[in-house]
C-alpha cells in the first residue's frame, strides 16, 4: 500500500511547479525524481518507475520543470533547471522529513540534478541516480556533458543500456572509472534510452523496471545504514 500526494512548490523566478508524492506505508528512503526533456512526470515511464519503487519501499517526489508545468515545449536554460532541482529536494524535506533523500531523474532531469549538486550543493541528499544518462546528442559522442561530474562529491548510480544512443558506453565507462568509488554503473543489455530492451534479450521492459528498482533499492540502503 502507498499513499500519494499532489503537493506545489515554488522555483525562484519561474513561477510555481506541480509534484506528486508517492509513499509506501514502510518507506525506507525517498527519491526526487525529475523527468526527461521531451514528458513530464505523468509520462508512462515515470510513473511505471514510481509504482515498481513502491514495491522496494522507496518513496519518490517526481515534479515538473517550469516549462513542462507552462506546456513549452523548449526545455529551460540550465540556471532554471538547476535552481528547480534545488526547489524540489527542498520541497521533499518539508514533505518526508523522516526519510534519507536521494535525487535524480530520467535524462535531462538527472544530468540537471548532477549539475545542481556540482553548482549549488543539495543539502541533506545522499546520492545521485541516473536513469540513461545524456552523455551526449543521439549518435554525436562526446564527454562534455559529464565534464562536471568531477565535482560532484556524493555517490552516484548510473544505469545506462548497451543501445542508447546517448550515451556510447565505450566514453562513458572511462568517466565511471575516473570517478572511483563514487560511482557504480548498471549496464542493461540490449536496452535504448527509453530502457526498451529486444526479444531477443530474453526478457521484458517490466522486468527491466523491476531489475532497476530492486538496484535503487539495494543501493540506496546500503548508503543509509
Amino acid at each position: 500500500m502507498a499513499s500519494s500526494a499532489n503537493i506545489c512548490f515554488a522555483v525562484p523566478n519561474a513561477g510555481e511547479v506541480s509534484a506528486i508524492l508517492v509513499r509506501p506505508q514502510s518507506a525506507e528512503s525517498l527519491l526526487v525524481l525529475a523527468h526527461g526533456a521531451g514528458a513530464g512526470m505523468n509520462h508512462p515511464f515515470m510513473q511505471s518507475l514510481a509504482t515498481e519503487l513502491v514495491a522496494v519501499k522507496v518513496a519518490t517526489l517526481r515534479y515538473q520543470f517550469p516549462y513542462m508545468e507552462q506546456q513549452r515545449k523548449i526545455p529551460d536554460r540550465p540556471p532554471v533547471l538547476t535552481a528547480t532541482v534545488v526547489a524540489a529536494v527542498d520541497a521533499a524535506s518539508k514533505a518526508a522529513p523522516d526519510l534519507p533523500i536521494f535525487a535524480g531523474g530520467k535524462s535531462l532531469g538527472g544530468r540537471m540534478t548532477s549539475l545542481a549538486a556540482s553548482e549549488r550543493g543539495l543539502g541533506a541528499v545522499r546520492g545521485l541516480i541516473f536513469f540513461g544518462f545524456p552523455l551526449h546528442p543521439p549518435n554525436q559522442p562526446g564527454t562534455k556533458r559529464a565534464e562536471h561530474l568531477r565535482a560532484v562529491k556524493l555517490p552516484m548510480l548510473f544505469f545506462q543500456g548497451t543501445r542508447d544512443t546517448l550515451a556510447d558506453l565505450n566514453l562513458l565507462r572511462p568517466i565511471h572509472t575516473e570517478l572511483g568509488s563514487r560511482a557504480t554503473l548498471h549496464v542493461i543489455d540490449t536496452a535504448d534510452h527509453s530502457f526498451h530492451v529486444l526479444k531477443s534479450s530474453g526478457t521484458t521492459d517490466g522486468a527491466v523496471l523491476q531489475e532497476i528498482a530492486r538496484t535503487v533499492s539495494v543501493w540506496t540502503r546500503s548508503l543509509v545504514r
